[in-house]
């Protein structure tokens, strides 16, 4: 026996019927110390038929990586709202903050956003040229 076990003189038997105190149910979610419901997700992964089977941890994860990957986009684009002064966030703040981080660009390079827009982009070829002497050819003026 382990040393410890002669301090304890009451000893807790597991399961059993009724008589021991109910425990309030918690959710997986919970559980997981996650936002995003993991059963809702569970389920979807077994109606897709991806598998026969798959464990109790799968859910979990994927739903874990989900939520990161919202919190991700969601933390961008509400900065992308705040430098346009804007409180809420419209698809373009999505726009500027996918297309604007690299890894989230590289992930969603085949993804288009409904209404969105693109970046502010002017190639170097169309900007006006920069005139060498000031005096001369002052036609245009910019």
């Amino acid at each position: 026996l382990p040393p410890f076990w002669h301090t304890h003189t009451h000893i807790m038997v597991k399961g059993g019927r009724g008589g021991g105190s109910k425990k309030k149910a918690q959710s997986k979610s919970a559980k997981a110390g996650l936002t995003f419901p993991v059963a809702r997700i569970g389920r979807a992964l077994r109606t897709m038929r991806l598998a026969k089977r798959y464990g109790a941890g799968g859910p979990v994860y994927l739903t874990a990586v989900i939520e990161y990957m919202a919190a991700e986009v969601l933390e961008l684009a509400g900065n992308a709202a705040r430098d346009n002064k804007k409180s809420r966030i419209i698809p373009r703040h999505i726009t500027l903050a996918v297309r604007n981080d690299e890894e989230l660009n590289k992930f969603l390079g085949g993804v288009t956003i409904a209404s969105g827009g693109v970046l502010p982009n002017i190639h170097s070829v169309l900007l006006p040229k920069k005139s060498k002497v000031a005096g001369k050819g002052a036609s245009q003026e910019f």
